[in-house]
């Protein structure tokens, strides 16, 4: 693979639940691209997940990438949690579902052909990829508004 591509994704949500948005920025060779979208009624962890899918699915071949988000939840998910969810049939440790199962099914099946180094970064730190997906996060949130 040399591919090589910088993601930020971020989630946002106005009321939890509430209208949500998740947000993208793929950098390759020098080239930006943004992708945003929303949903009427969820949580700010599906954004987030959202995010992650979305912009990974966007990739039309397979590459080695760095990608950044700010949500613990998603980073522990992917790189802790997920390989005993899966072996336990997509259960917690407490034997209960999995929250956002049809999610973290997606995001797996996202991951398959791609390397990937999974960063977190500080939310609303000032830390430009971030704050931008952030601002494509809640553009698509305004974006159910107009």
């Amino acid at each position: 693979m040399i591919n090589d591509v910088i993601i930020y994704t971020d989630g946002a949500c106005r009321g939890n639940p509430g209208p949500g948005g998740w947000g993208g920025i793929l950098i390759y060779q020098g080239k930006i691209k943004e992708i945003y979208g929303a949903e009427k009624y969820t949580t700010n962890n599906r954004m987030e997940l959202m995010a992650a899918i979305q912009t990974l699915e966007s990739l039309s071949t397979a590459c080695c990438v760095r990608l950044y988000s700010d949500s613990s939840y998603v980073l522990k998910g992917i790189t802790d949690w997920m390989p005993n969810w899966k072996k336990r049939g997509w259960k917690t440790a407490a034997r209960t579902a999995v929250k956002n199962e049809d999610l973290w099914r997606k995001l797996d099946e996202a991951i398959i052909k791609h390397k990937i180094e999974w960063i977190w970064v500080k939310g609303h730190s000032g830390n430009e990829g971030n704050d931008r997906a952030d601002a494509l996060a809640n553009l698509g949130i305004d974006s159910l508004i107009d």
